[in-house]
């Protein structure tokens, strides 16, 4: 019974990777050469309507589920005067929590959609929340420092009293992107306290790369290049100040130095100082938030910072080795080189959005890479129900030493780092479609001379 059941499973595993698409024309009645290929997502070239289409449907959804109010936690009743405030206190409950690094990640990405698309809708789903948050938290600290027995517990505990990247460093590149793009927040206090916190209090090693006291001591995440490094980077361009751009590259070359693999062209997820040899797991996610603070920092660095060349060639180095991975789906793999893994959507559209900006920017070669990426916004694309959410998204992920914790985190809609990237990724195949021209040549998508 048992070698019947393994003779099934690999003839189900054998029949799953081969081709659908059998036909019995012949090259003398048939130019097979044209034949429909049976591909597994969408293929060709997105109008820019469908991509606004998604857009909006995305919008729609999150501007509806995500309030801005707060609450008495007890009856439910609405608190419009911040001063009475109490241990009780809460966000008004929506499906995400707009206060999350995630969200800070999707008002960045809302005011690239603004500009994308010129619909002020987005850029306002933004700077509404934003305001609140800014408005509301001096109140929060005041009776935090107050009531220190509960108040630290609040809301917005983790924006005026960071305790990790996570809690901050996201939030604080929107809140300067908004600010830089002309728009009027009271959040000077929490510019100060997160800049602050991933200077001066962040745990780090003793070369002063940022870490984690977890899951290992002296532990570096690769998801806090991105935690801590784009605020700094933004906190350069905001100021003028030199060693924010300065300690923005210090800390790529830093996390870069001890965590890409050269041969794969990508990183590892984990790095533990002390430990002889380092198991490589490369999650896609966090090899997601390593290309885009790479993206972040390149857009605001300045021309002749000697550091700009070096965060340049490592980004063509991560993008060539991402190139490899990608399925013919469109998908990247939630371990970038393990083909069993699962599908992941979060990641493909942080691909398909920074490789789009570096084609738009003009640092890759647009003919080689724009196939690519309209083939991953077409995977993503099929991610979006009618609803407006985004499915395949991989949950909240720790560090492991074992694949079996990668290969089966649970997907979910409500897994909220997937709004974000898809509203970026969006947003950047807009701008390429409408700065360039696009041809089906011999069935397969390329790019107009």
């Amino acid at each position: 019974m048992k070698i019947k059941l393994l003779i099934t499973t690999l003839f189900l595993t054998i029949n799953a990777f081969a081709q659908r698409n059998v036909t019995n024309a012949n090259d003398s009645n048939t130019p097979l050469h044209l034949l429909q290929p049976d591909y597994p997502v969408p293929y060709g070239i997105p109008k820019v309507e469908d991509v606004k289409s998604s857009l909006n449907r995305i919008y729609e959804y999150l501007n509806s589920v995500t309030p801005t109010a707060f609450v008495d936690s007890r009856t439910g009743e609405e608190i419009t005067d911040l001063s009475k405030i109490n241990s009780t206190t809460a966000l008004k409950k929506g499906d995400y929590r707009i206060v999350s690094y995630e969200w800070g990640v999707t008002y960045a990405a809302m005011l690239a959609a603004a500009k994308a698309t010129g619909d002020d809708k987005y850029k306002k789903y933004s700077i509404d929340r934003l305001k609140f948050i800014s408005n509301a938290a001096p109140h929060f600290k005041k009776t935090s420092e107050e009531h220190a027995d509960w108040a630290t517990a609040g809301p917005l505990r983790g924006l005026i009293a960071p305790k990790a990247l996570d809690d901050c460093g996201a939030m604080c590149t929107a809140i300067l992107k908004t600010k830089m793009a002309g728009e009027r927040l009271d959040s000077q206090l929490l510019i100060d306290t997160h800049i602050d916190y991933i200077m001066k209090k962040e745990h780090r090693l003793k070369d002063g790369t940022l870490a984690r006291m977890r899951p290992q001591a002296d532990a570096l995440w690769l998801d806090d290049m991105f935690m801590g490094v784009p605020a700094l980077a933004n906190m350069g361009k905001f100021t003028g100040d030199k060693k924010y751009y300065d300690e923005a590259v210090k800390q790529i070359q830093l996390f870069h130095n001890k965590m890409f693999n050269k041969e794969k062209g990508v990183y590892m997820h984990g790095w533990i100082q002390g430990m002889t040899e380092h198991p490589q797991f490369h999650w896609a996610r966090a090899n997601g938030w390593a290309i885009l603070t790479k993206i972040e920092v390149l857009d605001v660095l300045p021309e002749n910072h000697p550091g700009r060349p070096i965060i340049l060639k490592m980004l063509k180095d991560h993008i060539r080795g991402l190139a490899k991975y990608q399925s013919g789906s469109g998908f990247w793999h939630q371990l970038l080189d393990k083909e069993d893994s699962y599908l992941e959507t979060s990641a493909t559209a942080i691909y398909t959005y920074c490789i789009a900006h570096a084609i738009n920017k003009g640092w890759i070669d647009k003919m080689a890479y724009s196939p690519m990426v309209m083939l991953g916004w077409n995977a993503v694309s099929t991610k979006i129900n009618e609803k407006g959410q985004v499915e395949g998204t991989c949950v909240g992920t720790g560090m492991g030493f074992d694949p079996a914790f990668y290969y089966h985190r649970p997907v979910s809609p409500f897994a909220a780092h997937g709004y974000g990237p898809t509203i970026f990724a969006a947003s950047e195949i807009i701008n390429l479609l409408n700065n360039n021209k696009f041809e089906i040549n011999d069935s397969s998508v390329q790019l107009k001379k």
